[in-house]
């Protein structure tokens, strides 16, 4: 086997701010690509995040430490167990490998990914919303004139000027849906009754609010604040894995469940799974991601209630291509790529192509 990983610096198409950070024109991801002995080639992504601890030198550091003769398309679980006997093996890490070994197991079954998943993926079915991040109103409804297309919206919160801001979003799309997205920002139990209560006074077609309070509250606030929200709450920093479900369960409605969080496609199919049988409604998250991890989570989409996964509609450079997101309706019906995740690439120049193999697709 040999692995290749390198940086990749996506450029924005909007300053991006939410609650936890000062905001970026730029995100730095990582690629992985794996070819065997069989000349099967495989893609896989992961965005370090500061807020879990990672960078993206870092996780390049340990990554080229790996022994790639360990890591085989034809045994993932076996690669995978070999990923957590590495001490100290970020997240990020495991993520962007999952992503390769599966893409090759996949296009080495001559299938895509969903169907080797047994979940399949039914087309014209799955939406995602497409999100606003906080800045200023005028700025916020420019940003929203210019999603037009996508039926469903993400508002992030935790500003001063949150009450303008939803305002000015609701100017110029007075009736779609709206997910609201705290990050985090409000730090009481009480600030975040306060604040739900205000948006249920506001409007009435917001769908549900993510992350309300700090990843750190208590079990207590958490179960005290989901008696008393009058709409439903999801985890988003406060779940990573299924480890986090029961907790989870206790103080929250649902989960937003991201790859770069649970380590990969393997761990995000096993979180959702968990999350249903607990009773939790379920969304497909994203950070600042190309085609590849978007593409990935797709593949998952058949496990979930709602979708998120517009990271790489926010950013302009996108050397790759998969699943599209017409009018928010994530396809898989123009991608060449017929086998593993379905990722080609944009342009030939940098990048060995990618394998061609036909294989069937089932709608289901």
């Amino acid at each position: 086997m040999k692995l290749i990983a390198r940086p990749l610096e996506l450029k924005l198409a909007n300053p991006w701010k939410i609650a936890s950070t000062k905001g970026s024109t730029a995100h730095h991801t990582i690629i992985v690509e794996l070819v065997d002995a069989d000349g099967i080639h495989a893609i896989g992504e992961a965005a370090p995040s500061v807020l879990y601890g990672e960078s993206v030198q870092g996780v390049l550091k340990l990554l080229a430490e790996l022994n790639p003769a360990s890591l085989s398309f034809a045994d993932v679980r076996g690669s995978m167990d070999y990923l957590a006997s590495r001490p100290n093996l970020p997240v990020a890490a495991k993520c962007v490998l999952n992503l390769a070994l599966l893409d090759g197991a996949a296009k080495r079954a001559g299938q895509p990914l969903h169907d080797f998943l047994g979940l399949g993926f039914r087309e014209n079915h799955h939406i995602t919303c497409f999100t606003i991040g906080i800045d200023t109103p005028e700025v916020i409804r420019e940003k929203v004139l210019d999603a037009t297309q996508y039926p469903v919206l993400k508002l992030k919160v935790g500003d001063p000027r949150d009450g303008e801001n939803f305002a000015a979003l609701r100017s110029v799309a007075p009736d779609k849906p709206v997910r609201v997205d705290a990050n985090e920002g409000w730090k009481t139990k009480e600030d975040a009754l306060r604040m739900l209560e205000w948006l249920v006074a506001t409007d009435n077609k917001i769908q549900f609010v993510e992350q309300p309070m700090p990843r750190d509250a208590s079990d207590e606030d958490l179960i005290w604040l989901k008696k008393r929200s009058p709409l439903p709450l999801f985890a988003d920093e406060a779940c990573h894995t299924v480890k986090d479900i029961p907790h989870c369960a206790e103080g929250f409605h649902g989960v937003n469940v991201k790859l770069v969080k649970t380590g990969g496609v393997s761990m995000a199919h096993d979180t959702l799974q968990a999350a249903r049988m607990a009773g939790l409604k379920t969304q497909l998250g994203c950070m600042i991601e190309t085609s590849v991890l978007i593409s990935a989570a797709a593949h998952l989409a058949e496990l979930a209630d709602f979708l998120d996964l517009d990271g790489n509609l926010l950013v302009t450079s996108d050397p790759y291509a998969g699943v599209t997101a017409e009018k928010g309706v994530l396809s898989f019906a123009t991608a060449e790529e017929k086998c593993g995740l379905r990722v080609s690439r944009r342009t030939e120049k940098s990048l060995t192509p990618v394998s061609r193999k036909t294989c069937s697709l089932r709608q289901s």
